[in-house]
């Protein structure tokens, strides 16, 4: 076994991979870059060397600074973790030449399943099913929509080197496909420095079932059975989940099989996910289904833990064993199968504006009760709730990296349970700061098609009318956690003596306190009336969505319970959690409640006085990127929607479309230009 490793990655799988090594009595070498030098993944190794600026292009992707790095403090192998060079082979050749293991395939592994056109000719040869589709080198874009047209849409455009949802596009019909083809070779090109493509039939209803598989250097492999990657966003997994709900026992074995025979292929040494399409006519009928081979990630997958959970081995330590030339440590008929797990993958972005990435401090960050790898010699199994994560309170997701804060992972003894074990660690997540998919992930799990599990890549689409748009509280639960959770603070400030007293007491009359609030978009105006007797009324204008201004009121009660609060208001109640955010220079409430979180502004009216809505056409960057393109010049007439820029940010792109019919008056940057978010991109004179 090794006696240092060189972790050449950042965040949670950095932490990850640290924690089963410390747990072996490994020692570790961190890298990082100058925006990460104060990062998690930092403190939790034992050694840490900077390998150069904040975009990847300048660290974790300078190969040679990594291993001079590894070279310098004596480790004797490289985890590349998954991302950066976790699949670049010629990475892999040179860990072998400069003298270092690497954790992971044979660089001939890597480079035959690298490009997707090549890996399909490879296992067709292999007997593995294939979708229809066009695999072929020849990339002129009349050729691609010829065989596009050919196939008949709607076909998915994938690039070849590609991965992680980036350079992927569905077409539906033929007037679309130049657009999309453009649009999916500069994000492939931006992302993996290759922009071939290939095109294959679109699957209908199809679900996304992925294999683990695991080989030696003896000759040894096998299958750690399978996940249901179905749940998606933007060709990106959200949810993940072991075993695979309806799958039989034969199509298991059958693609547990396919998925060897792909690997011994290719002589595949180390952990690897064969990804499997399959078509199913219809979700309650499991024997209809039938698989497609769709490409082979050589390295570790993001959704690890669940098939950790429902095995009760840890794969890092598998991936470490096997690099140092050791066996794999069970036979195929050793494996079984545990319960039922899930992962959710928690996203700095915006589910209800097209899953926007988002940048900002962790100002808050609670996670549920649950283990994690950070702890040392923490064993992972047989536990019911896990967190792998690489940051910490007080951190920041910046523009350079993935968008994913953390994963959660629950393990139950059937689907339900650990349904129910997600939901409530949902809820107990508190995050502020940014805006996170916490409470979309809660939305998607209870609808009607995952706790049924009719699953498929559209499920998301699907269920768009109870995902998107949503308001888990309402206007008088939020308002009135706010107020009480004012005057639960004012309340500690409260001294011995009369004259400290913030209850609003008087000799005589009734004392009355205005509280002002945006929600929705929507100005509110609350009042606060105080009793003789010691009791408040609270008074709400109007409900938000109301079909007529109604005024809610009534007694609002509130007592400390640990460090929340149990209130009742206008016939609700709710044991509530609130936390205060500056947030472009508004008082933010932040309030967690059983039922789901929600956000409220808190208004000082002088603070804003004199205040005037801007008017004028103005197009800004949603968040930190860089300009890829326009699509239009001075002085050109434009449609509302109609596509005017294309940003690209955490290695996505990002269309921005005009607000209303115009015309364009100026562009105020250039293809190439870094812009931060809310910069002017350019400007309209709207009709």
């Amino acid at each position: 076994m090794f006696q240092k490793i060189l972790i050449a990655n950042r965040g949670e799988i950095a932490c990850r991979v640290a924690a089963t090594a410390r747990k072996l009595g490994i020692k570790t070498v961190a890298v990082y870059s100058d925006a990460d030098a104060q990062a998690k993944h930092v403190q939790v190794c034992d050694e840490a060397v900077h390998i150069g600026g904040s975009a990847p292009k300048d660290s974790y992707l300078r190969w040679e600074r990594i291993l001079q790095a590894a070279q310098d403090t004596g480790a004797q192998a490289v985890h590349p973790g998954y991302g950066f060079l976790s699949e670049n082979e010629d990475f892999a050749k040179a860990c072998a030449a400069a003298g270092l293991v690497f954790i992971g395939p044979p660089a001939s592994a890597i480079q035959a399943m690298g490009l997707k056109a090549a890996s399909k000719q490879l296992m067709e040869q292999a007997g593995v099913p294939l979708v229809p589709g066009y695999h072929g080198a020849d990339q002129d874009p009349a050729l691609l929509q010829r065989e596009a047209d050919h196939m008949g849409y709607p076909v998915l455009i994938k690039a070849s080197a590609g991965g992680g949802g980036k350079g992927m596009r569905i077409v539906k019909k033929t007037a679309d496909f130049a657009e999309a083809l453009a649009s999916c070779k500069r994000e492939a090109i931006n992302s993996f420095g290759d922009d071939a493509v290939l095109v294959e039939k679109y699957v209908q209803r199809p679900r996304h079932i992925e294999i683990q598989v695991f080989g030696d250097t003896h000759g040894n492999c096998v299958y750690l059975f399978e996940r249901d990657c179905s749940v998606q966003r933007r060709h990106q997994k959200v949810l993940e989940e072991a075993p695979a709900p309806g799958m039989t026992e034969a199509l298991r074995q059958q693609m547990g099989e396919a998925a060897v025979a792909a690997a011994k292929a290719v002589n595949y040494v180390g952990a690897g996910t064969v990804e499997f399409i399959v078509e199913q006519t219809g979700y309650d009928s499991p024997e209809s289904m039938k698989f497609f081979f769709m490409e082979m990630n050589t390295r570790l997958q993001v959704e690890h833990p669940v098939t950790e959970a429902i095995t009760g081995l840890d794969l890092v330590e598998w991936q470490l064993r096997v690099a140092s030339g050791e066996p794999l440590p069970l036979r195929q008929d050793q494996l079984r199968i545990q319960g039922h797990a899930i992962e959710a993958r928690i996203c700095a972005e915006n589910p209800d504006n097209n899953f926007l990435p988002a940048t900002g401090t962790l100002s808050v960050y609670r996670k549920p009760a649950c283990s994690s790898f950070e702890i040392p010699n923490t064993s992972h199994t047989g536990l019911s709730v896990r967190i792998d994560d690489g940051v910490r309170e007080g951190d920041s997701i910046s523009p350079f990296y993935d968008s994913m804060v953390a994963k959660l992972i629950v393990h139950g003894d059937t689907r339900e349970q650990a349904l129910a074990r997600l939901d409530e660690a949902l809820a107990q997540t508190r995050i502020v700061g940014l805006t996170t998919n916490v409470q979309f992930l809660r939305r998607v799990i209870q609808t009607d098609s995952f706790a049924t599990a009719k699953l498929d890549t559209a499920l998301i689409q699907r269920e768009d009318k109870a995902l998107f748009g949503q308001e888990p509280l309402g206007l008088a639960l939020t308002a009135a956690a706010v107020v009480a959770s004012t005057l639960q603070r004012e309340a500690a400030l409260t001294g011995h003596d009369p004259f400290s007293r913030r209850d609003g007491w008087r000799a005589y009359g009734m004392a009355t306190r205005r509280f002002g609030f945006v929600f929705h978009g929507q100005a509110q105006t609350a009042l606060l009336t105080y009793g003789h007797d010691g009791t408040t009324q609270f008074a709400i204008d109007a409900m938000v969505d109301a079909p007529l201004p109604q005024p809610v009121f009534g007694a609002l009660t509130w007592r400390a319970e640990g460090d929340q609060l149990a209130i009742a208001f206008a016939g609700q109640q709710a044991r509530v959690q609130v936390f205060m955010h500056v947030e472009g220079g508004d008082d933010v409430a932040h309030v967690f409640a059983p039922q789901g979180a929600t956000r409220i502004t808190v208004i000082d009216a002088l603070a804003h006085a004199g205040e005037v809505q801007e008017a004028g056409g103005r197009l800004t960057a949603p968040m930190p990127g860089k300009v890829v393109s326009f699509s239009v010049n001075v002085g050109d007439k434009v449609k509302a929607g109609q596509p005017l820029a294309v940003m690209e940010a955490m290695k996505m792109e990002h269309t921005m479309a005009a607000p209303a019919d115009g015309e364009v008056l100026e562009l105020l940057y250039a293809p190439g230009d870094q812009v931060a978010e809310g910069a002017e991109l350019l400007k309209l004179k709207l009709d």
